[in-house]
């Protein structure tokens, strides 16, 4: 692990914790108002770290849903995360084991974002970049989250001052950096018309899964990109 490769991962994640860090608050607000304690809401957020997931979670867990179907909800909004690790696989195939196990814990949306944009960039995918890049997003997301929960009850109701706007803005802010991709406009396109459609006749949260996989059928089935950027790993730059 070098220093530089971490300081870089640091002030790489540096901007993305001043756009993440209302998620953690309204989070832990939510959380609270949802019966959560304090602690509680910091937990969740230390183990699940998959912010829309939580959402999900603290909305159910108020409304009194059998456990079990709590747990097949998360999975269905964490679906993503399996496409996530598969594609960001042929990058860090030279970290070990171990290293793989913190890789995938911290593998949330803008981490895998920054991952793919570093390798299309031609710069190696170290271990020590991606983890100060992981570290700089996950402690202050679980700092935000106690302040959340903590000083939550003093501004009411976060869907009244339109907090519970933020997530979706923050999602298509990560989508749209990957618009000059071959073909991006489409892809989105039918994925997010199959998700509308799934909400209206499959409810939440399947048509977070239901558009991701109608996305990538139609990945599949159209023409693959001229050039495919070949992954760079430490073994290349030797």
């Amino acid at each position: 692990m070098t220093k530089d490769d971490f300081w870089q991962g640091v002030r790489g994640g540096f901007p993305i914790v001043v756009s993440a860090s209302p998620f953690g608050a309204l989070f832990g607000a939510l959380a609270v108002d949802n019966g959560f304690s304090v602690f509680d809401a910091v937990f969740m957020s230390m183990t699940v770290y998959a912010g829309a997931s939580q959402m999900v979670g603290i909305e159910l867990f108020g409304n009194k849903v059998q456990p079990w179907l709590i747990v097949l909800s998360i999975f269905a909004v964490n679906f993503r995360h399996i496409l996530y690790s598969a594609s960001i696989t042929r990058h860090i195939g030279h970290f070990t084991a171990v290293q793989k196990i913190f890789t995938f814990f911290l593998l949330v949306d803008p981490q895998y974002a920054e991952t793919e944009k570093r390798a299309e960039r031609g710069d190696p995918v170290t271990f020590a970049w991606y983890l100060g890049f992981a570290m700089i997003i996950y402690i202050p997301w679980q700092f935000m989250t106690f302040l959340g929960a903590f000083f939550g009850q003093m501004i009411g109701d976060p869907k009244a001052i339109g907090l519970d706007v933020l997530l979706p803005i923050y999602f298509m802010s990560l989508v749209l950096g990957f618009r000059k991709r071959d073909n991006w406009l489409p892809v989105v396109a039918v994925s997010s018309l199959a998700s509308v459609a799934a909400m209206h006749f499959v409810g939440s949260p399947w048509h977070v899964s239901i558009g991701a996989m109608a996305g990538i059928l139609l990945a599949a089935c159209l023409p693959p990109p001229k050039q495919q950027p070949e992954p760079v790993t430490l073994e290349n730059e030797a």
